[in-house]
């Protein structure tokens, strides 16, 4: 976005890109206003609120009518998005008050990085970051605003630059097309030029998504779709724009694919939650849930915001792309997308938070009845005795009308004080201190001490004794030390006291059997000898129960 102030009377841009759609003026404008650099008409439109629950034909819990601007030429000029000629107000949120403060980007001065790298990785310039807070601060003071011309803003050369950044940091897989990052490289300002003439001309054109299929740690195996690199620059630099526009809209108790959110904030509000008599957990698990979102009605949820025809069409064509499916002998076969958003692509997180974002305001607007947490497709809702049975059943009928359903198997509802639960890879159960108080015990669940004791197993076996020690020793501090990154968290000290006894017993076997069972498997390969000499890390096993920030 340019920073040049336009002149009174200038005409707006007539670049043939920016062709966001917008009514005519049929009557005499109002006055405009101005909102962290986007002008716009104080009008509004109407806004019927219907019953969360509601069923009947899978409206979202807000009905909100299209809302078109009426403002001069001038004013036009200079507060439209996504033209060279528009001014961005650069105060950051430190000090400001909006009229809307209830999302977690009102505290501490965090929304100056509102829908930024956080979620997709890329560390934005200033005039990313700049265009970034111009769309926050308008998307948090008119709810109902759609933004209307974007598209000209996906062909700057910097956005482009920091989505191919992030892909160059994620270190991806080729597509159906086998261009790889390495053969990019080189002609990297040649393949983004390439890239911007395509999306001016628009001729860009979205290729097939490669589908693999992946283990899941319960067993069976999951999809994964990986676009090509080409698609993934144009997604993620979408991603930069659209990320700050809908975290305005997005429930503070969301903390999957956020910019600074994470999966620890979420247990912290279940805490919290435990804490002020929310007793009654529903341990909910969406099936298929990134398989099985209608495309339909997901594009009508992204147009309450976005009324930009080419971005809606570049997000549809994402949506609709064939699927190309490897067989075991090698056979590929291309397969029509009915539903779903593809888990790989770097556009799909924010879709599906798009789409469950009525449920989690519709849920938590249950005062004094119910708390949702969701991280992606994982939630759980804590409620008052008595009313969990009730509050899944309108969460069923709401799913149903959406397209999706929970999978009837493993969603429950328990009373946490009598059974836990397992939530992110967490154990949450109630328990009892040494001073006789009930509390919420957090630790690393049982299945996620099996996977960190499977893939040492995997690391430390005959199988490798014919590698190095120092790169067996590397491995394996690789895996230790993301393990304990993730769940060094509360009360997680006995825990990782276990895994830190497994994994000594681990590499002192692994080493004695190296060599030829040669010293004494506990004399000679004690406990500082692993750690000093081989260097084989230490996990931590001091207390890391205080809450996430």
């Amino acid at each position: 976005m340019s920073l040049e102030t336009s002149k009174t009377g200038e005409k707006p841009s007539p670049y043939p890109w920016g062709e966001g759609r917008r009514e005519q003026a049929t009557q005499q404008s109002k006055p405009v206003q101005r909102s962290g650099g986007v002008s716009v008409d104080s009008t509004s439109g109407s806004q019927v609120k219907v019953n969360w629950e509601n069923s009947g034909d899978g409206n979202t819990l807000f009905q909100e009518s299209a809302q078109a601007g009426h403002v001069s030429k001038a004013e036009s000029a200079a507060g439209e998005v996504g033209v060279p000629h528009s001014s961005v107000d650069l105060h950051y949120f430190k000090r400001c008050k909006e009229p809307r403060g209830d999302t977690y980007a009102m505290r501490r001065g965090e929304a100056k990085d509102a829908g930024m790298a956080g979620a997709t990785r890329i560390v934005t310039p200033d005039k990313v970051r700049q265009l970034q807070i111009a769309l926050y601060r308008k998307a948090k003071a008119s709810p109902k605003y759609r933004f209307w011309s974007l598209y000209g803003e996906l062909l700057r050369i910097d956005v482009l630059e920091r989505a191919l950044d992030g892909q160059f940091r994620n270190d991806g897989g080729a597509g159906v097309d086998g261009e790889s990052l390495a053969a990019i490289k080189p002609i990297r300002r040649q393949w983004l030029e390439q890239l911007r003439e395509e999306l001016r001309t628009k001729k860009y054109r979205p290729k097939p998504v490669l589908r693999v299929m992946i283990p899941k740690s319960g067993g069976g195996k999951r999809p994964l779709g990986i676009p090509t690199i080409k698609d993934r620059v144009v997604q993620a630099a979408l991603c930069l724009m659209l990320m700050p526009i809908w975290e305005a809209d997005f429930h503070p108790r969301s903390y999957g694919f956020r910019p600074k959110r994470r999966a620890h904030q979420g247990i912290d509000e279940i805490v919290r939650a435990v804490q002020q008599g929310y007793v009654e957990i529903i341990d909910a698990d969406l099936s298929k849930y990134f398989d099985t979102i209608p495309h339909r009605q997901l594009l009508k949820m992204v147009a309450k915001r976005i009324s930009d025809g080419s971005v809606l069409g570049l997000i549809k064509s994402w949506l609709r792309a064939p699927v190309v499916e490897e067989d075991k002998d090698g056979t590929r076969r291309v397969v029509p997308n009915r539903c779903g958003t593809p888990q790989g692509g770097v556009i799909s997180p924010l879709l599906a938070n798009v789409y469950l974002n009525p449920l989690d305001h519709g849920v938590n607007q249950c005062v004094g009845q119910a708390q949702m947490v969701r991280y992606a497709d994982d939630f759980v809702i804590a409620c008052r005795s008595g009313h969990g049975p009730a509050i899944l059943e309108r969460t069923k009928r709401w799913l149903k009308a959406k397209g999706l359903q929970l999978n009837e198997i493993k969603t429950r509802v328990v009373d946490i004080r009598q059974e836990g639960i397992n939530f992110l890879g967490f154990s949450l159960t109630r328990r009892k201190s040494m001073k006789g108080r009930s509390y919420l015990h957090v630790e690393p669940s049982q299945k996620s001490r099996a996977a960190l004791q499977q893939n040492l197993r995997g690391i430390l076996s005959q199988w490798t004794h014919w590698k190095s020690i120092a790169e067996v020793v590397e491995e394996a501090n690789e895996v230790l030390r993301g393990w304990s990154a993730y769940f060094h968290f509360r009360n997680s000290t006995s825990v990782m006291g276990t895994m830190k006894r497994y994994s000594q017993n681990r590499l002192r076997r692994w080493l004695w059997r190296k060599h030829a069972c040669k010293h004494g498997l506990w004399t000679h390969y004690t406990e500082e000898r692993l750690h000093t000499h081989y260097g084989l890390m230490v996990l931590p096993t001091t207390a890391a129960w205080k809450a996430a920030r």
